[in-house]
C-alpha cells in the first residue's frame, strides 16, 4: 500500500482539486487543518495548528511526503519553519511568483518560507506560481463594493487556472524532489484595468474608475513586471475570460 501523503490547505481553492488527484494515483491522504472535516474514501482530516507547531507531530507521523499548500497574508514563514522539522523525505511547497522581486512584508514571508524549506535538510520542491483565477475574482469583488475603483497604474497579473496549478503539484508531489523549479503562470499577461473590464462585464456592475500611482519600490517593482513569471515559465491553459464565463456569466449592466 502506498504511504500516505499529508497536504496542509487541502480544503482550499488548490488544495480541493489536488487531493482528488493524489487519491486517484492510490495514494491515501491526510488533509491538515485547524479545524479538521469528514474523512472518508481514503481521506483522513487530522487537526494541527502550523503557526504554534501543537498536534503538528502527530500529522506528519508515518507521512513520507508532505505537500504544503496552506498560508496567508502573514506568518508563512514561522508556519513553514515548523513544518520542516517533521521527519519526511519529500516536501513539496508552493509560492508565488515574484516573491524574490517584490519589496512586501508578504512576500517576504514567502521568500523566508521558501528559505526554511531550502535549508531544512529535508529533499524538497518549490513551485512558485502566479495567483489563481478564484483569487483575482475575489480581489476585484473588493475593489467593486465602492462606486468608485482605484485603478493601480502599471499593476500586471498573469491569473492561472487553479484546477491546472494542483495539477502540475500532483505530478510534483508523486515524482521525485526536483528543488526550484520553472514558474507557472496563466497563459496571458493583464493589466489591472483589463481584469477590471471583464469582470465588470461578466457581473453586470458599473462603477467609475480612479487612477492611482503605488508609491515606493513595491510599486516600481510591479511596474517593472517584478511579480509576474520568470522567462521559461510553465503556461495555463485555460484564460482569464474562460474563467469568468463558467464563474459570473455575463448579465445585464446593474
Amino acid at each position: 500500500m502506498n504511504a500516505p501523503i499529508l497536504v496542509t490547505g487541502g480544503t482550499g481553492t488548490i488544495g480541493r482539486h489536488v487531493v482528488p488527484l493524489l487519491r486517484a494515483a492510490g495514494h491515501p491522504v491526510r488533509v491538515l487543518s485547524r479545524r479538521g472535516g469528514r474523512s472518508g474514501d481514503g481521506v483522513t482530516h487530522v487537526t494541527a495548528d502550523l503557526l504554534s507547531g501543537v498536534d503538528l507531530d502527530h500529522a506528519v507521523r508515518g507521512v513520507s511526503t508532505v505537500l504544503h499548500l496552506a498560508g496567508g497574508a502573514k506568518g508563512d514563514d514561522r508556519a513553514t519553519a515548523h513544518l520542516v522539522r517533521a521527519a519526511v523525505t519529500h516536501l513539496v511547497h508552493i509560492s508565488v511568483t515574484g516573491a524574490d522581486r517584490v519589496p512586501l512584508a508578504w512576500t517576504r514571508s514567502k521568500l523566508d518560507a521558501e528559505r526554511a524549506v531550502a535549508d531544512s535538510g529535508i529533499p524538497w520542491t518549490v513551485l512558485r506560481a502566479a495567483q489563481v483565477h478564484d483569487l483575482v475574482f475575489t480581489m476585484l469583488t473588493a475593489m467593486t463594493r465602492l462606486p468608485l475603483v482605484p485603478v493601480p497604474g502599471g499593476l500586471r497579473l498573469q491569473p492561472v487556472d487553479a484546477a491546472e496549478v494542483a495539477a502540475r503539484l500532483a505530478e510534483l508531489t508523486l515524482g521525485a524532489p526536483a528543488g526550484l523549479v520553472p514558474d507557472l503562470a496563466g497563459p496571458d499577461t493583464y493589466g489591472i484595468g483589463d481584469l477590471l473590464t471583464g469582470y465588470l462585464a461578466a457581473t453586470g456592475k458599473r462603477r467609475a474608475r480612479l487612477p492611482v500611482r503605488l508609491p515606493g519600490r513595491a510599486g516600481r517593482a510591479y511596474r517593472e513586471g517584478a511579480n509576474l513569471a520568470r522567462p521559461g515559465a510553465a503556461r495555463g491553459v485555460r484564460t482569464w475570460t474562460d474563467f469568468l464565463a463558467d464563474r459570473a456569466p455575463s448579465r445585464p449592466a446593474a
